[in-house]
Order: structure tokens, then C-alpha cells, then sequence
């Protein structure tokens, strides 16, 4: 009698724990802190998004710090005056969003990037997030930029192709670069060839969290890539329109989902550790 009951109980008692296993790592992805390396708070949000709103919608979704660049620089330091624990500063080289198209060959663009370093000095611990793609490193600019980034010890934000990032190392091995969104639609593969050629190179993963988690499930080249990589990759969300703000805390929500499904350790140098490192 006492074989047949546990023959019977056995599959439930497993079952049970397979249950409270499952919960137990979501309610461990739910406290997941985060360091958004990828935010921007840009002139079209200030009417709207005051900074005090832009602050409790961090707190509201665990963003403990964020790195924050905007079009124009100013919101980047309303925000850091309001809360300087917890953004981060980088500076981003357009005035206007017109500057987008062609501030890599623009002298005025150079002039404003060293004026505002100058003018807050220590302030911004990077230039970026920029927009450059192959053929286009190669100007008097770009090269200007890069010698400043090692002259002040700072981080290059680059939205680029990975040809761009080639280039970029090329003119410069010293530097220290982000690579925003992964190259937006590079795969594992390739992100990882980069990694393992440039050891100063480092991969934030904002907007691509339909393909890093299709589905929701994490994929397994990127897993791979993860596993390899842990110390390199970088969480990130990417308020690049106003109506992202309503969106992140949706947006954070995706990110520890997929990162739910790695090893602890691996999820928590992703969601923030390795950032920490970057910015102590």
C-alpha cells in the first residue's frame, strides 16, 4: 500500500517542484535590477516627460542607472541634475536630429562635441549614441572624435554596422566602444566574431529583444554568444521617440524574461553588473 501511494505521489511532488522552480526564477527575474545603457531624453519628450516623470518611470520599472545621451544635450543634464546616482552622461553629437545625417563630416558638429566636454568637464563619461556605418570613419571628424574619446578616457556609443566598427578600431585600437543594439541586425555569430577580435569592445542590446527572445523563448545562438561573452553584453531598452517612454517598462519586462532563462550569474552581469564595471 505504502509502494502504491508513493508510485502515485511521486510524479505529483515532482511536478510541484518543477512549479515552484519555475516561479522561483520568475520571481527572481522580476527583482532583477537594471542598467539601461541605452536612453535618450530628447527635446520632443521635455513638454511631456518632465524630469521628475522621466525619473519615476525609471524607478517604476527597476532601472536602478541608466546611461543617457539626447538631441540636444540638455536633457541629458536636467536629468543627471535631478538624479546624478543614477544617469550616467554621454554626450550625443547632434544639435538638432538633422545633425543625424552628416555630423561625421561636419566641422561645427567637432566644435560643439569639445565645447560641451569642456564646459562640463568629468561630466559626460562618453560620445554617443552616434550614427556611423562603413565608409563613412575616414573624416577629419570621426578621427578627432577618436582621439578625444582616449584623450579623456571615455566610451564611444556607436550605432554602426559592423563595418564600422572595424573601421573604427582601425584608426584608433585604444578605444573603448559600445556597440549600440547589437548592429541592430547582426547575429550572434557575427557579435561574437567582434567581441573575440576586440577585447574593448562591448554590446548593448537594446531593440533587439524579438530576436536575441523570439516568442519569448531565448535563442540559442545568442545564448551561445552570452555564455561565451558574459562580461560583454549590456542591457538596454532605447527611448528614441516619446512614445517609447510608455513602452520601456514593457520593453524591461522582455529583458528579464530572456535573461530568466540563463545561469543567475551570467543574467545579473547583462542586466547590470557589467555596466557597473563599465561606470562604477
Amino acid at each position: 500500500m505504502r509502494r502504491r501511494i508513493a508510485a502515485r505521489l511521486t510524479p505529483l511532488i515532482t511536478t510541484a517542484l518543477v512549479v515552484l522552480g519555475a516561479a522561483s526564477t520568475r520571481a527572481q527575474s522580476l527583482e532583477l535590477p537594471i542598467f539601461d545603457t541605452h536612453i535618450h531624453y530628447s527635446a520632443a519628450d521635455w513638454i511631456e516627460y518632465p524630469p521628475d516623470r522621466i525619473l519615476g518611470i525609471l524607478e517604476k520599472a527597476g532601472i536602478r542607472r541608466a546611461l543617457v545621451s539626447s538631441t540636444p544635450d540638455d536633457g541629458t543634464l536636467a536629468l543627471h541634475a535631478r538624479d546624478p546616482k543614477r544617469i550616467v552622461p554621454i554626450l550625443r553629437p547632434y544639435r538638432t536630429r538633422d545633425d543625424m545625417g552628416h555630423w561625421w563630416q561636419d566641422p561645427a558638429v567637432l566644435d560643439y562635441v569639445q565645447e560641451r566636454l569642456q564646459k562640463n568637464r568629468g561630466v559626460h563619461k562618453g560620445i554617443g549614441e552616434f550614427h556611423l556605418f562603413g565608409g563613412q570613419a575616414g573624416t577629419f571628424v570621426v578621427k578627432r572624435i577618436t582621439e578625444l574619446a582616449v584623450q579623456e578616457n571615455i566610451y564611444l556609443h556607436a550605432h554602426s554596422d559592423e563595418l564600422a566598427i572595424i573601421e573604427l578600431f582601425t584608426i584608433e585600437p585604444r578605444l573603448k566602444v559600445i556597440w549600440a543594439h547589437a548592429g541592430m541586425s547582426s547575429g550572434p555569430q557575427a557579435v561574437g566574431a567582434l567581441l573575440d577580435r576586440y577585447p574593448t569592445l562591448w554590446v548593448d542590446l537594446a531593440i533587439r529583444n524579438g530576436d536575441v527572445a523570439p516568442g519569448g523563448t531565448l535563442d540559442p545562438g545568442w545564448r551561445a554568444v552570452f555564455l561565451r561573452h558574459p562580461d560583454r553584453f549590456l542591457a538596454g531598452t532605447d527611448t528614441w521617440m516619446t512614445s517609447r517612454w510608455e513602452a520601456l517598462p514593457g520593453s524591461v519586462t522582455e529583458v528579464r524574461g530572456y535573461l530568466s532563462q540563463l545561469p543567475r550569474e551570467v543574467a545579473e552581469k547583462i542586466a547590470f553588473k557589467n555596466a557597473e564595471r563599465l561606470f562604477p
